[in-house]
């Protein structure tokens, strides 16, 4: 098999996507030249969820590197190969692809918990969900299969590098395999270990680890880990279309008080819309979420990212609304990078952000009704602060940002 061979053969084609988007800063633009033979990005932007095919999302630009006929050593001649093992968690795998692919590194992604089409997401919830709530052992099974499933790819696809996103389903038979490959591995995580299925120990057992929180990268550090604190970013290469209204918008999970919030601010007459399937009153999330009851507010179901994108940056505001974490959410820069005016529940965001220049900080919920009724009414106020926000994320805060701070873990 010849080099260009192998390298194509880097994964199962059933188990990644190889993707690259393109964009301007400020809505959206056509992609520059491809390859011969390559795809365009589609003029329509609203995805139609992950996809497992060459094809790759809609308003995504899926390939090869370089496209038939061409070898790796011609697109990037000397940098280590990488491969990416990521959570679909809307699709942030792909801004992490594509921002190594930006520093030179051939990159190819596992989403290893890709559930497919709908049948297999409604089997998933027969053998693993349902099994759980009866007492049964059914996420159990479910991570040594996909643990399973990711070391096969290891094995098949021999980076030299390797980002586990996450992972805390994945076991020694995936570390096993990492070493077995001579890979050198390096592991990102963006939530709270004492919120995941994982401990301290075992996040630190296998090579330098980021984290998103200050509190475990600390953690970490005081029990021998070759930590550092890596914060969440905004991606900038994702293409989207404003969508004005006249609303303040939450896009998120219901947790914490953050129904509560958007119930206040809808009885106080400020026009609030909440996306996300634990808000939805739709059918098929009532059944997903395994809950019932919904916060009294206008809702709407998951929107794809490059859509809530849009939606953030057209909307009046957008709330950014935390409860027991102490990182920064993805959308504490999403919404300033895509020109959205943020309002915030947290005083130190000012290490991030100038507050009352580039982003906006309420403490109680009446501050937050003044803030919002201020946007919808002093306009050309609200527009200065998106500007000076947008610059700083750009400047500062983008997913290439954070991947050249990942990069200097291999150094």
């Amino acid at each position: 098999m010849s080099r260009y061979e192998q390298d194509i053969a880097f994964i199962p084609r059933e188990i990644y996507t190889i993707s690259m988007c393109y964009n301007t800063h400020s809505g959206l633009a056509p992609p520059p030249p491809g390859p011969a033979g390559g795809l365009t990005c589609p003029p329509n932007l609203v995805s139609a969820g992950p996809s497992t095919s060459a094809e790759g999302v809609a308003g995504v630009h899926s390939l090869f590197i370089g496209g038939p006929g061409t070898r790796y050593d011609d697109v990037m001649p000397s940098s280590p190969r990488l491969l990416i093992v990521s959570p679909s968690f809307h699709g942030y795998w792909q801004a992490y692809e594509g921002a190594f692919r930006r520093l030179g590194h051939p990159t190819r992604t596992l989403r290893y918990d890709e559930l497919g089409g709908v049948l297999a997401r409604l089997g998933h919830k027969a053998r693993v969900e349902l099994v759980d709530r009866l007492g049964g052992d059914g996420r159990a099974r479910w991570a040594r299969q996909v643990s399973a499933r990711a070391a096969r790819a290891v094995r098949s696809s021999r980076p030299e590098r390797v980002l586990v996103i996450r992972g805390d389903v994945l076991q020694e038979d995936f570390w096993e395999a990492v070493a077995d490959v001579g890979a050198r591995p390096v592991t990102l995580v963006y939530d709270e270990i004492e919120r995941m299925s994982t401990s301290y120990e075992a996040v630190m057992a296998h090579g330098p680890v980021a984290s998103y929180s200050a509190h475990d990268t600390a953690a970490l550090a005081a029990r021998g880990a070759h930590v550092v604190h890596v914060r969440d970013g905004y991606d900038s290469h994702l293409p989207y279309r404003p969508r004005s209204s006249d609303e303040v918008v939450f896009i998120g999970a219901n947790y914490g008080q953050r129904g509560a919030l958007l119930a206040h601010l809808d009885r106080s007459g400020v026009a609030v819309r909440a996306y996300g399937r634990s808000f939805s009153h739709h059918p098929v999330d009532l059944a997903r979420t395994w809950l019932a009851r919904r916060p009294p507010v206008p809702s709407h179901r998951d929107v794809p990212r490059q859509v809530a994108y849009g939606i953030q940056a057209g909307a009046v505001a957008s709330l950014n609304i935390h409860d027991r974490q102490d990182g920064f959410t993805m959308r504490t820069y999403e919404i300033p990078g895509v020109g959205g005016l943020e309002l915030i529940d947290r005083d130190d965001v000012a290490d991030l952000y100038e507050p009352g220049r580039e982003v906006l900080v309420f403490h109680s919920p009446e501050e937050l009704v003044d803030l919002c009724r201020r946007a919808a009414t002093d306009t050309a106020w609200a527009q200065g602060v998106r500007e000076a926000g947008r610059r700083r994320t750009l400047a500062e805060h983008t997913i290439d940002h954070r991947a050249a701070e990942l990069e200097a873990l291999w150094a």
